[in-house]
């Protein structure tokens, strides 16, 4: 039940900050291998939604794959341009 308390007053601390202040405050905590377990994660639970939802598969299978594509060069495109030019 411990464990359950700290992530309910986790999320009561987030609301009252708000999430992106939340956010800055403790992603200067992660290490580099925290980041990746981070996509990593978002990764996994993307292929469990495929394969145990139906509707979000047919939703993802249903999208051309080039909105993928200008997906990530758009989101790519920022984060080089913070890498390299900032």
């Amino acid at each position: 039940m411990k464990l359950v308390e700290i992530i309910i007053n986790k999320l009561i601390l987030v609301m009252k900050m708000g999430l992106t202040e939340w956010l800055g405050k403790n992603a200067k905590k992660m290490k580099w291998y925290d980041i990746s377990l981070v996509k990593l994660t978002v990764f996994f639970m993307t292929l469990f939604l495929i394969t145990a939802w139906t509707g979000f598969r047919n939703f993802v299978l249903g999208v051309e794959w080039y909105w993928y594509l200008i997906a990530a060069i758009i989101l790519m495109i920022t984060l080089l341009k913070r890498m390299f030019f900032d």
